[in-house]
Parts: C-alpha cells; sequence; structure tokens
C-alpha cells in the first residue's frame, strides 16, 4: 500500500521540480582582448537576461579550458583585438563563442540566445547610423508576427507533467499487479486457490478490480497535483481524460498479472515489469524524444506502445482541449490494449497444479 499509495505522489512531486526543459541562467565567461569602452558596452547586452549568467573576465584561453572541463560555465565569448576599429570602419568585427558541447541542448539554445542578442544589437546600432544619415524610418517589406497557441508562455512543466504522470501510471498499474499471482505462487495459497470452485476469469478480475482501483486513485491524486501544485492547465473535460486513462490503467493492470503468472516469482516479475514498462513508455513513447527522428523500424514498434497513445491525448485534453472527436484513434488503440492483454491475462492463468 506504501508503494502504491506514496510513490506515485513522491514521484510525481520529484519529477514535476526536478525535471525541465527549459535552460535559463547559463554561466558563461568573457576573454575581452579589445578592453575598449565599446567593447564593454557590447557585453552589456549580455548581462541583462534571465538566459545567460555571466562568471567573470578572463585573461586566456586556458582558463576558458580549465572552466568548461570542471563544469563551471557552459559558454565563453571572446572579443578579440582592434574589434571597435573594425567595426566602426564597417570591416567584418567577428567575436568567438566557445560552447561545452557535451551537452547538446544547452549548446544549441545557448548559441541561439547569442545569436538573438546580436542580432537586437546590430539593429539597433544600424538604426542609429541611418538616423545620423537622415533617414529616420526604416520600412521592411516583411515583418513576422509570431503566436504561439496552447503554451504561449513556452513552459516545459505544462507538457513534462502531463507525460510523467503517464509514464508513473505505467509503471505502477503494472508494478503492483505484477505481484499478485506470483505471489499466491510463493506463498503456496494458489494451490488453494484452485482447489476452490473459483473459476479462472473470477481469480483474474478479483486480482483486477482492487489495484485498478488503487491505480485510478494515484491517477486522480496525480492530475490533482499537476492541475493545483504546478499549474499544468487541463483545457478539456476532467471527466473523458479520467475515463480514457481508466483504459490504460486497465491494460497496464492487465499487463501486470500476465507477468505475475507467466513467471511465478515476485523478484521476477518486478524485474520484468519494469523493463516492459518503464523503459518502452520513456523512450519510445514521444514523450522525450520525437518519433519521426527513429529509423522506419523503431517507428514501427512505437506503434505497440500504450504509453505513446495516452501520451498524445493527455498533451490534446490538457493544452489543446480536444477530445474524443479527434482522438477517437487513441481511444480505440487503448480499449484494444485493455481488451486483448485482458484476455492473454486472463488465458495464462493456470488452474491446475504443476506436475513434480
Amino acid at each position: 500500500m506504501v508503494l502504491s499509495l506514496g510513490l506515485p505522489v513522491f514521484l510525481i512531486l520529484l519529477f514535476g521540480y526536478a525535471l525541465s526543459m527549459d535552460v535559463k541562467h547559463v554561466s558563461f565567461a568573457i576573454f575581452d582582448q579589445d578592453k575598449t569602452a565599446f567593447s564593454r558596452n557590447f557585453l552589456e547586452n549580455f548581462f541583462h537576461s534571465e538566459y545567460l549568467s555571466p562568471y567573470k573576465y578572463i585573461s586566456n584561453y586556458k582558463e576558458i579550458d580549465q572552466l568548461i572541463n570542471n563544469g563551471t560555465i557552459v559558454m565563453a565569448i571572446v572579443i578579440p583585438e582592434n574589434f571597435e576599429q573594425k567595426y566602426k570602419t564597417g570591416k567584418n568585427a567577428d567575436i568567438q563563442v566557445i560552447v561545452d558541447g557535451s551537452d547538446s541542448t544547452s549548446a544549441t539554445v545557448a548559441l541561439g540566445y547569442v545569436n538573438n542578442i546580436l542580432f537586437e544589437f546590430n539593429s539597433k546600432n544600424k538604426v542609429s547610423e541611418m538616423n545620423r544619415y537622415g533617414l529616420s524610418f526604416l520600412s521592411m517589406p516583411i515583418d513576422v508576427r509570431t503566436r504561439i497557441w496552447y503554451n504561449s508562455e513556452l513552459k516545459s512543466r505544462n507538457y513534462i507533467v502531463p507525460g510523467i504522470i503517464v509514464i508513473i501510471m505505467a509503471i505502477i498499474s503494472a508494478l503492483i499487479t505484477s505481484l499478485t499471482i506470483s505471489r499466491e505462487w510463493e506463498r503456496g495459497t494458489m494451490e488453494s486457490l484452485i482447489t476452490t470452485p473459483l473459476r479462472r476469469h473470477e481469480i483474474f478480475l478479483g486480482k483486477l478490480f482492487p489495484y485498478v482501483f488503487i491505480a485510478f486513485f494515484d491517477l486522480i491524486v496525480a492530475v490533482c497535483i499537476g492541475y493545483f501544485v504546478f499549474q499544468a492547465p487541463i483545457r478539456g473535460s476532467f471527466i473523458e481524460l479520467y475515463l480514457v486513462a481508466l483504459l490504460f490503467l486497465i491494460g497496464a493492470s492487465s499487463l501486470g498479472i500476465f507477468i505475475s503468472s507467466a513467471t511465478k516469482s515476485q523478484v521476477l516479475s518486478v524485474q520484468v515489469s519494469v523493463i516492459l514498462t518503464y523503459l518502452p513508455s520513456l523512450i519510445l513513447s514521444g514523450y522525450i524524444y520525437p518519433i519521426k527522428n527513429m529509423p522506419i523500424f523503431v517507428q514501427l514498434v512505437t506503434y505497440l506502445i500504450p504509453a505513446k497513445y495516452l501520451i498524445i491525448y493527455m498533451k490534446g485534453i490538457a493544452l489543446k482541449g480536444i477530445g474524443y472527436v479527434l482522438m477517437w484513434e487513441q481511444i480505440l488503440f487503448l480499449f484494444i490494449f485493455a481488451l486483448v492483454i485482458s484476455f492473454i491475462s486472463l488465458r495464462n492463468i493456470v488452474m491446475k497444479l504443476p506436475e513434480e
């Protein structure tokens, strides 16, 4: 019961606070070889941003190497000699940006921040220069007006939390039910159940329903934590969300019963259930790694991962407010998954004593 009720809440809180795709406060060092008022004024543009965090001025490349190697900085900006002179005479005044590529995501985002600051600096200076020549108005033939739908603030938490809920539910549902039949075999009580008038489907339903109810309670708590604690939006119907998620919980719990009856060992059941739920749900569901970037064969395998469909549905109903009308394919697969796995699990329950 501690595992079933306490662990999901702990994991939601832990991952909800810990996981973030937002790259902020990127630490960088400055190697200013020009050391002029113009270079200092240029570097001031990098000091007033929540995305970049200046560490300190340095005096040589060896310090850059040391700071990057020990993880103190992610990036270094090098201003060459005669930077001001080249810029004011119209020559190319290139700067050097050294980035730690061992974290490719942070490196790519950090370079994007630098390029954006450089673009704004160049634009402001060019406009000032044109004003000095009497050109007070600069007309751009094409203007981009960007509008972001569904997650306007681009908060990674808004799409991380729904996915984390699905991953945790997949693991917990299969994990707690994977101990049911195997525990009966290890304790010797399965023989007693076999000798009773109980039928196979009655044992299956008796093992399934209590754990589905517990997992469903965990789901309600997890969604409430995501909604009230992390302010993750739920723009669609809560009732529809819970009903569709119930199909997933039935399928995942049935998978746990199948593993339990097939292995007849609690230790082995736990190991198999974690391998079959955690790794596929995390890697092949599209939650972290885009499926379109995977090889064709792996993309075909992802169609068999139920977490993929529930994650798509959760993001759709949470961020976009759409429901079964547009996502009936996900609901249909989850229904087929629950039906097929339940049938296989039911047929796999052995109702006779093992031969010695």
